[in-house]
This record gives C-alpha cells, structure tokens and sequence, in this order.
C-alpha cells in the first residue's frame, strides 16, 4: 500500500467512475483499477461495490476512505511544507472567493501580486461560502477570501477591509424624495436577494428585516449581484450592494441609482481564511497587504 493507491481510492470514491477517476490521476484506467484490485486483495475487503452502472462504496469502504483522506491531505501538507521551507512564494496557491467580491476585488489585486512574485501561480475558485469552507477544511483549497462574521470553526482569519453597503433603486424611485435612508425607509420596500447559500442574502435580510414587502408581484432571487442590480434597473425593487461593486459606470448604464445609507451595522468584514496549519503564511501576508494597498477610500482598511 502506498500513498499513490491512496490517492486512486479518494479518486474513485470522489468521481464515482474508475474512468474519470483515472483521468484525473493521469492513469490508465487498467492501471488504476489493477492497482486498487491488489490493494483490497492486501487488505482482504472489498472498498467498492461494482457494478455495470455505478461504483458505490461498501461500508468498510467508507471508512477506509476516510482515513485515506487524511492520509492524503497530510501528504500534501508535508509537500506544501517541504516548498514553503525552499521558496514560500513559487508554486501554487489556491485561492477561493465569494461571488459578491471576487469581480470587484480580484481584478485589482491579481496582476499587482503575480508582479511582485512571478513563480507564485495562483489558481482562483469561486463558490458560495459554505463550499468554499468545506473546501479549505478538505485541503483542496489553500484560502479563501470570505465575508462571514467571524472566521468558521477551525480556521484562521486576516481581517482585510470593512465594506459598507449601499442602496440601489431605479431612477423616479420614491427613495429620491427621502433625505436619508434609515432602517425604516428599507423596511418599507422589496428587497431584491441573491438565492440561497449567498452570505449576502442574509447580511441584506438582516438589515431589511423581511425577505419581501407584503402585496410583491413576484419572489425574484438571483444568483449574481449583476442580475439583481439588472432588475433593479427594469424597476423590479431596489438591493443592497457592497461598496466596490459601485465602482464604474454601471449605474449609468443600467438607469440605477446608488445612495450611502444611514443604518448602523450595514456593513461587512472582508477576511482571507486558511487552515491553522497552512505553512506558507508570508504568501498570505503578502496578499493581504496587496489588497489592502489597492482599496479604494469607499472601504475601511482593517489595521495589522
């Protein structure tokens, strides 16, 4: 048994097919399923249940997987270890973002810190926050770029910048007559929401203090802040954006407008959350420091 059959049994188990599973070992499939054949002949179980369709896991399989998992993720931990001691800043880095920042914040940051570190790759992934948790938690991601209130359970934070947020309406909305936009003001109109699973969704929930305004026409959610700030410009209701998002000339373009509002707490901490144990913290240092150079003044930057 060694660490390569450990990584063809995460493989399969992940992929649920020995083909896709190979592919992404860049095995031959005969040599991958050869190899996990002498392996539960060694250990005397069957790890999979085979059939002409499907490839399941028996219940020994799942734990052996398990702790083939770990296996995994330790020998990638003392690899990452082995190259953060030679060069922390060449090599890879795994990089997860939350789709309300990574449009407006990573463009910024990316070819300003590939400039001042050329051998660093990094490779960015864009998910809910929940994912991307689960993510850097398994080891398939290095950090995350996340705006939950307080680093999750496990994991390390850098804090980065408070963002506010701002109100988006169409134009000829009745928010144009109302000198300051309380709590009050945003109670009293239909808030438009990113779908399930956005952190932002909530943070706007919150503030609003209803997910809808009684009598709406429609329950519209979105995906993308762009889709929702597109149906604020086609009169559909107002939203809440975070404030690098107002950068350029969007608003104009889309008949929307933007306005500060006068709400305590209508803001969010930014943060880049690792694992406790990732051992190239100057690369994260030195990303941090990045983005928190390149802010515009519509961001708080958080003091380190």
């Amino acid at each position: 048994m060694n660490l390569r059959d450990l990584r063809y049994l995460v493989a399969v188990a992940d992929h649920g097919h020995f083909g896709r599973a190979a592919e992404a070992c860049h095995a031959s499939q005969p040599t991958l399923s050869g190899q996990i054949r002498k392996l539960e002949a060694y250990l005397g179980v069957e790890i999979f249940e085979r059939t002409k369709r499907s490839v399941r896991l028996t219940p020994v399989g799942t734990e052996i997987i398990a702790r083939a998992r770990v296996a995994v993720r330790e020998a990638e931990a003392i690899r990452a270890l082995a190259l953060a001691r030679q060069d922390p800043f060449g090599g890879d880095l795994s990089l997860g973002v939350i789709p309300t920042i990574g449009p407006y914040l990573m463009p910024m940051v990316l070819r300003p810190l590939t400039e001042a570190h050329p051998r660093l790759r990094i490779a960015l992934t864009e998910e809910t926050t929940n994912a991307l948790v689960a993510r850097i938690l398994a080891g398939e991601l290095d950090a995350a770029i996340l705006a939950t209130d307080h680093a999750p359970e496990g994991l390390d934070e850098i804090p980065l910048y408070d963002e506010p947020f701002w109100l988006t309406y169409p134009r000829g909305h009745a928010l144009d007559r109302v000198k300051t936009v309380t709590a009050a003001a945003l109670a009293q109109d239909r808030p438009l929401l990113l779908s399930d699973g956005h952190c932002l969704r909530d943070q706007a929930l919150e503030l609003c203090g209803q997910a809808q305004a009684p009598g709406a026409a429609a329950d519209l959610r979105a995906s993308s802040l762009e889709t929702l700030v597109n149906l604020v410009g086609a009169g559909y209701g107002t939203t809440l954006v975070p404030a690098l998002a107002i950068r350029g000339g969007w608003t104009t373009d889309l008949g929307v407008q933007v306005r500060e509002i006068d709400v305590p707490g209508a803001n969010r901490r930014v943060r880049l959350v690792h694992r406790r144990s990732f051992p190239r913290k100057q690369v994260l240092d030195s990303l941090a420091n990045t983005i928190r150079g390149l802010l515009p003044n519509t961001v708080q930057v958080c003091k380190f």
